[in-house]
């Protein structure tokens, strides 16, 4: 299978390249700093990814574009960006991709836990995840048989909480550890095998699935 993986060539993406090429599949890896460029906020971006790499079997998604902050300190352009990245980009992925498509084909866009757990100073980064799940059902429907599905991955330990500084990632993975029933933070080959298994299963379509350690459920 041929597998088009936006995003960083570490953390997730890059454990799900990985996942894929040791099931013989075969990846091409796109975001903005990779060989194949694509932008998700330009359509034409978009469209010229899809004229240049032809047909794909699946496409995945782990782009991302966080906007953190209480309501009261969030900054209007990085919400519209987090929207932008997460939600429209998959709308824009779909209406370019889908055509190229096999009948068997899927995509696997990224939700996250705090569509489901209210979080202080996780407003816009909930919102946007809501979206996405939404989106997902939407285009499952739209698109059949096209499969469409998301991964909902709670605290996972990748480069994504660096911007935090030091001190303050090591006290969220410390309270978030303590609280989660999985008594841990995740690890990305493990949000790898959950999209792995999203793109392989033929009879799952229009499902968001959680990938926490239990984090939504305390």
């Amino acid at each position: 299978m041929k597998v088009l993986v936006i995003g960083r060539d570490s953390g997730i993406a890059g454990a799900v390249a990985a996942r894929v090429r040791d099931a013989g599949g075969t990846v091409v890896l796109a975001g903005r700093n990779q060989d194949e460029h694509v932008d998700l906020t330009d359509e034409s971006s978009v469209a010229a990814l899809a004229e240049r790499i032809g047909s794909v079997d699946h496409v995945v998604s782990t782009a991302s574009a966080r906007a953190r902050g209480t309501v009261a300190d969030l900054d209007r352009d990085a919400v519209r960006a987090s929207f932008d990245v997460k939600v429209i980009g998959p709308i824009l992925l779909a209406r370019h991709f889908a055509p190229r498509m096999p009948r068997d084909g899927s995509f696997v866009f990224f939700s996250g836990a705090s569509a489901r757990k209210v979080m202080p100073g996780m407003l816009a980064v909930g919102a946007t995840n809501a979206a996405v799940d939404a989106v997902t059902r939407s285009l499952a429907v739209e698109l059949a048989p096209i499969r469409v599905n998301a991964i909902s991955p709670g605290t996972v330990d990748t480069g994504a909480y660096d911007g935090l500084g030091a001190e303050k990632k090591a006290a969220l993975f410390a309270s978030r550890e303590a609280t989660s029933p999985a008594g841990r933070v995740g690890q990305a080959p493990e949000i790898a095998d959950a999209v792995f298994f999203a793109l392989t299963n033929s009879f799952m379509t229009g499902i968001s699935l959680g990938v926490d350690g239990g984090e939504v459920l305390v």
